[in-house]
């Protein structure tokens, strides 16, 4: 429905109008910020938090496929086994995101994860005796950390 011009607003606009207040104006549009690219060191380190996020949800799809085809001690803990591994999967795929894009919160779950998977793969190499699983996760985590430390990493941090 169009209104004529100098035709008169319907009742019920007039008065939430006059209860609510007009309408808005538009606002501006918000001017283009330059982001910093990131440096070289930054975009390895993203790509080796997508890696293992893929590898986490990989490991979550083979325990949910262990938890209903085995006849676990305790099913609810399976699940959650597998909720776990799903959320740190996620969680370490948006930091990987986050890291590309030089986002400031990423850094922090992603150093938090790479602890957590270093005890996984420590326990793994050397507690259990899983070395072809527990070394791979050693070294993804060293390449993690020492890409995250570099200087030009450090410092594409603190331009934003």
């Amino acid at each position: 429905m169009t209104e004529q011009p100098g035709a008169r607003p319907p009742r019920d606009r007039r008065r939430a109008e006059r209860l609510l207040g007009g309408a808005a104006e538009p606002a501006s549009p918000r001017p283009q910020q330059d982001r910093p690219a990131a440096p070289p060191a930054l975009r390895r380190a993203a790509l080796v938090a997508g890696v293992e996020a893929a590898g986490l949800a990989l490991v979550a799809l083979w325990l949910l496929f262990l938890t209903f085809t085995s006849t676990p001690d305790s099913t609810s803990r399976a699940l959650a086994e597998v909720v776990y591994v799903s959320f740190f999967a996620v969680l370490l795929g948006a930091a990987a995101a986050g890291l590309w894009r030089v986002s400031p919160w990423s850094r922090g779950p992603v150093v938090f994860l790479q602890l957590l998977l270093g005890l996984l793969g420590w326990y793994s190499a050397f507690e259990w005796g899983g070395a072809w699983v527990g070394v791979p996760i050693l070294v993804l985590v060293a390449t993690e950390l020492y890409l995250l430390a570099t200087p030009e990493a450090r410092l594409a941090f603190l331009e934003r």
